[in-house]
């Protein structure tokens, strides 16, 4: 193979990887109030053992920093937020929709069935559904770049 060839299989390579890691819900995400439309957060999804797990990594309100987690019960009473797992072992369905029974709210103190998935015309955007009975709020979560 030419130096030529090479390089061109390289580069598309390079190319094609960042395209399917693109896709992934996995990742840092900022977290969007969808009644405010202000940045609240930062979510590290992740998986682990085949389901997934997320995380607060940083929360970005003035003056909320350093949030404990005053409405909690049993041992997330008084915690930090940050550090706090927000989501626990959301399995994968069809089409790439994760469902789980545990999407907590630290600032409500309130634990939601959910439903995530990545927006199919911008997959810099995740979808995050909370459901309570058949109620239900969708935020939009805009991914950060490492």
């Amino acid at each position: 193979m030419t130096h030529s060839k090479k390089s061109l299989l390289f580069i598309l390579c390079v190319c094609f990887t960042g395209f399917l890691t693109a896709q992934s819900v996995f990742g840092k995400w900022k977290t969007i109030d969808d009644r405010t439309g202000k940045p609240k957060g930062i979510i590290k999804i992740y998986k682990k053992n085949g389901l997934m797990y997320g995380k607060v990594l940083k929360i970005l309100e003035k003056g909320k920093e350093n949030a404990i987690c005053i409405k909690c019960k049993g041992d997330l009473k008084d915690k930090p937020v940050v550090g706090m797992e927000i989501i626990t072992a959301a399995k994968e369905n069809k089409d790439g929709e994760w469902k789980g029974k545990r999407l907590f709210d630290p600032e409500q103190a309130m634990t939601f069935r959910c439903k995530i998935w990545l927006n199919p015309n911008n997959p810099n955007e995740l979808k995050v559904r909370g459901y309570l009975a058949f109620l239900y709020r969708t935020q939009t979560w805009l991914r950060m770049k490492d």
